[in-house]
């Protein structure tokens, strides 16, 4: 069996799968926010690591997503939102601290591992990609912007770990007139967290003279038929187009999955797919996109898919 755990800013939450992906058991923490936090936090992830053992009845391989990504030429984490984990050998840390390898990556990349594996990805595969290199590209839209590649079943973390980190580099297809919502911590103009992000979402509104409400509440002013709600979208759709242009200019994956907050407007999965071939060099796409299947739980899911079927949990 395996263990996978999500780290977050709020909560560490912690489920175990059987070889089949059933849930077997599942266990969520607060994360550590005391001033040494970083050792607050190996011991929070011990024990529950423990915990679920314990309910699981076995010892378990483990996975763990984070924010931000491990440096391959320092097996350190960059650009982590949790400011504790920056710099830190996490994989080495928890590997002593368990008696047992652990593998970690990136929170997004883990995101798509699981939908590629077994969620909404895996089910919109086409028949005829039967022998052919599958490719999966996924987004998390929220309050920041993830994204991930998963190939042929294996997350892709590219010469420096840092493959897919597509948010912060500039919109494709940029308007002379189009400024960034809000200036995002890359410190880079126009970068697309800046325009696909809920944050993104909820300045286009403002532009058009909306008040300064929230993505979620943006989504159902836009559901209930708020005309200015729904040209934000519009804005809101053709940025998020030009930007998956791009990724499908680039790596033309099979499908994308999105997930996060803002992937719950159902709006955007029907248009989205009307606009990008207006940005892309191929013509006639075949390019699926999908909702994330399994919600909040890919993350977690995915961190314990890091480990292939029937490894060893002591490696």
């Amino acid at each position: 069996m395996r263990i996978g755990i999500d780290v977050g800013g709020t909560k560490i939450e912690g489920v175990v799968l059987d070889r089949d992906g059933h849930e077997v058991a599942r266990v969520r923490v607060p994360t550590p926010r005391e001033d040494d936090a970083y050792d607050a936090f190996l011991a929070a992830v011990v024990k529950l690591i423990g915990d679920l053992e314990s309910r699981a009845g076995a010892r378990c391989s483990v996975g763990v997503g984070t924010p931000g990504f491990l440096s391959p030429e320092t097996g350190r984490i960059l650009n982590s939102n949790l400011g504790s984990l920056n710099g830190k050998a996490v994989d080495q840390d928890l590997s002593r601290a368990v008696g047992r390898p652990v593998r970690v990556d990136n929170d997004a990349n883990c995101f798509v591992l699981s939908e590629a594996t077994d969620g909404a990805a895996a089910r919109a595969r086409r028949p005829s990609l039967a022998g052919r290199i599958d490719v999966v590209f996924g987004a998390t839209l929220g309050t920041g912007v993830g994204g991930g590649i998963v190939i042929d079943g294996r997350v892709l973390n590219g010469a420096n770990g840092a493959a897919a980190e597509w948010s912060h580099t500039t919109l494709p297809f940029t308007e002379d007139d189009e400024v960034s919502p809000y200036a995002c911590f890359c410190g880079r103009a126009r970068c697309i967290e800046s325009f696909v992000s809920g944050r993104g979402l909820a300045g286009a509104y403002r532009a058009l003279g909306g008040a300064d409400l929230d993505a979620p509440e943006v989504g159902r002013r836009a559901a209930a038929g708020d005309a200015t709600a729904s040209r934000a979208f519009d804005v809101y759709e053709t940025r998020l187009a030009r930007a998956l242009a791009g990724v499908i200019n680039l790596i033309d994956p099979h499908v994308i999955v999105l997930g996060g907050g803002v992937s719950n407007n159902p709006r955007i999965f029907e248009n989205v797919p009307r606009l990008w071939e207006r940005y892309t060099a191929a013509k006639g796409l075949r390019n699926r996109l999908v909702r994330a299947e399994h919600g909040d739980a890919s993350g977690v899911r995915g961190a314990a898919w890091l480990w292939p079927e029937g490894a060893d949990p002591e490696g």
